[in-house]
């Protein structure tokens, strides 16, 4: 009987095999792009029509002016305020407009200035127990993103639409070149909403008072006029209505300093809960969302309305949000809208919101264990 031979392996490489195919292997030292970071031209498409929108009324808007204060008043100085009025609030608007556009909202996984020694100290060594044993823990939820397989800082959220992390994302907006609302625009986005409202009602009160004017003095003004006044004072109307109420949305927002996600979406509240007991309920910790009940989600839902999280004061709030800490640090905000204070990692807590997260939790284990 023949003895039996050990299997081989399957396959086997020559180290001139090894070599070539060490030869072909090249590593690009430029890091990879997100998937969805490059947009297509037709993303481009409602910028334009922001755009558009803005320009539409200025040749009906010169004509009433003219016509109407310069030819049939003889008024150039009120022609002339009016014709400064409108344009500065032009201008505010798309100054904000290209901030929004030129400035990254936010990106999550850049070092912060003490993280990268850029306060001009000596930079420290880390040891192996702090590599080994880093403070943050990456597994717990919000901590640690799945998809862009990096670190994520509080109040960050992962946009899918630009397949990237965005420092206290507030949300995505397709009209101003489908990018996302961040920490490092969202000033600049709201100061753009109210430049476009104070420009609106300025042209509707501008058209409205013409318009009066035509009704009561037929025979003074000219016959083509009133058409375009009635166009003004209707399309300033509506974009008062829409933009202004959206606005101001916006202004309640950094009044309470919530982002558009945090006040939308109560159920963000279980991340931040105190550890849970081990015993005596079946919840995770922190609990999950679709594991809880219709009566546990009213307790998030109620406590979520008591407290908001990041609310230290309304003018804290506002300093925070546009980024000033000087009596008048407001004042050249105003042409452009500003950027948030800090790094975007970081942000104080609400006192109240410590006892409200805990009172949340001791609820939540006690309706488990009711069920």
């Amino acid at each position: 009987m023949a003895p039996r031979r050990s299997p081989g392996p399957l396959l086997t490489f020559s180290s001139m095999e090894l070599q070539s195919m060490e030869s072909s292997i090249v590593f690009d030292p430029k890091p990879l792009e997100p998937e969805g970071s490059s947009k297509r031209w037709y993303d481009y498409l409602p910028l334009c029509g922001t755009v558009v929108l803005l320009l539409a009324p200025h040749p009906s808007l010169l004509y009433v002016l003219v016509d109407f204060h310069l030819q049939t008043l003889h008024q150039p100085f009120t022609f002339l305020v009016h014709l400064i009025v409108t344009y500065t609030l032009s201008f505010l608007a798309f100054s904000s407009l290209i901030v929004c556009l030129a400035r990254h909202p936010g990106p999550a996984n850049a070092p912060s200035r003490a993280e990268s020694g850029g306060d001009g100290g000596d930079e420290e060594e880390m040891s192996l127990r702090d590599a080994l044993m880093p403070d943050e823990d990456f597994s717990s939820p919000g901590k640690w993103c799945r998809k862009c397989w990096a670190p994520k800082a509080e109040r960050t959220h992962h946009c899918a639409i630009c397949n990237m992390c965005v420092l206290k994302m507030d949300h995505h907006c397709p009209w101003i070149g489908a990018r996302c609302i961040g920490h490092r625009t969202y000033p600049a986005f709201v100061h753009f909403l109210c430049s476009i409202t104070l420009l609106a009602l300025y042209i509707t009160a501008i058209a409205s008072h013409a318009l009066w004017y035509a009704f009561t003095h037929p025979f003074v003004v000219n016959e083509l006029t009133p058409v375009h006044e009635i166009g003004l004072a209707f399309a300033g109307a509506i974009f008062s209505l829409l933009i202004g109420s959206f606005a101001g949305y916006h202004i309640y927002l950094i009044s309470i300093n919530a982002t558009t996600l945090e006040y939308m979406t109560p159920f963000m509240l279980l991340r931040h809960l105190p550890r849970l007991p081990r015993t005596g309920h079946s919840l995770s910790d922190p609990p999950l969302e679709p594991e809880l009940t219709y009566a546990q989600r009213r307790l998030v839902r109620d406590a979520h309305s008591q407290v908001s999280l990041y609310d230290v004061g309304w003018k804290k709030n506002f300093a925070q949000v546009f980024g000033w800490n000087k009596k008048y640090g407001w004042m050249h905000r105003l042409w452009y809208g500003g950027a948030c204070m800090g790094d975007g990692k970081t942000f104080p807590r609400n006192p109240r919101a410590e006892e409200v997260l805990a009172k949340l939790a001791q609820e939540l284990v006690k309706a488990d264990a009711d069920r």
